[in-house]
């Protein structure tokens, strides 16, 4: 599988989570995981393009795709993604552990509308879980990522 355009075997294991696959065997602990059941939305990376639940997947499930992780926005020393600058100005986060799963998602929202409605930003968050920030800044976060992103 192609990782963050690199590409790795797959893990020995078949039965191994691609989630846990990211984080142990290839050390992107990026990736949260925090429900294990695919509800909070903090293990969300995108397969080739599309948001998907890490934790939901095996990791043999994502042979001959592309997967893309938190890690892979923005190389190190590198300016920001549009996203994650649009989250860090418009204050999207609090304590971070669902960040990369919203960065993810909204990464993945903004490939299909550049130029999203308000009804098509909360399709996209609505699956990702967060207890600090109330949404409204990740909401603006999203519309600022789309500006950033037009640029």
């Amino acid at each position: 599988m192609k990782v963050n355009g690199s590409l790795h075997a797959p893990p020995l294991d078949p039965r191994r989570l691609l989630s846990d696959h990211l984080r142990h065997d290839l050390g992107l602990t990026g990736t949260h995981v925090g429900c294990e059941h695919g509800v909070c939305g903090c293990c969300t990376v995108l397969l080739d393009g599309e948001p998907v639940r890490s934790c939901l997947m095996l990791a043999v499930q994502a042979e001959g795709h592309e997967v893309s992780t938190v890690e892979g926005l923005a190389a190190a020393g590198a300016p920001l993604h549009p996203v994650q600058q649009a989250f860090h100005e418009c204050q999207g986060l609090q304590c971070g552990f669902c960040t990369p799963g919203f960065l993810m998602s909204v990464v993945g929202l903004l490939a299909q509308h550049p130029d999203p409605t308000p009804e098509q930003v909360e399709e996209a968050i609505a699956g990702n879980l967060c207890r600090c920030t109330g949404y409204a800044s990740i909401r603006r976060a999203v519309h600022r990522a789309a500006e950033l992103s037009g640029k």
